[in-house]
């Protein structure tokens, strides 16, 4: 790897954008054991609005991970399933699962010491 591994247009950055949308890697895990609907990949996941799935499996399906699969005899019978290049991410989002569930607590209480060290903003005046 270069020095300049992770400036503009290098493929280390392509790697990062994927993870930095928040919903990404939760979809792509929730699909690890198979091809889902999306009204079982929302159930499976919670949290997640049926617009902002949508918009993540057309994301992840137009950078290749994800494929869509229509039923011709019910048309609005849809499946989501990764595709083999999705299934390569699942190593590298299971670490970062492992490295949470590690240092998790962690994170979280140099947050909240952050938090309360910083000054408190003052009102504006008029």
């Amino acid at each position: 790897m270069t020095t300049d591994a992770f400036l503009a247009d290098c493929r280390a950055r392509l790697a990062f954008d994927l993870f930095s949308n928040t919903w990404n890697a939760v979809v792509l895990w929730a699909l690890r054991d198979g091809p889902r609907r999306p009204t079982e990949l929302r159930e499976r996941i919670g949290g997640i609005s049926s617009k902002v799935l949508n918009e993540t499996l057309r994301r992840l399906q137009f950078n290749g991970l994800v494929d869509r699969q229509a039923d011709l005899d019910a048309p609005s019978r849809v499946v989501y399933q990764l595709t083999a290049l999705g299934r390569t991410l699942l190593a590298p989002i299971d670490a970062v699962g492992a490295w949470a569930f590690e240092y998790g607590d962690e994170v979280m209480a140099a947050q909240e010491a952050a938090c309360t060290l910083a000054p408190k903003p003052t009102p504006p005046t008029r």
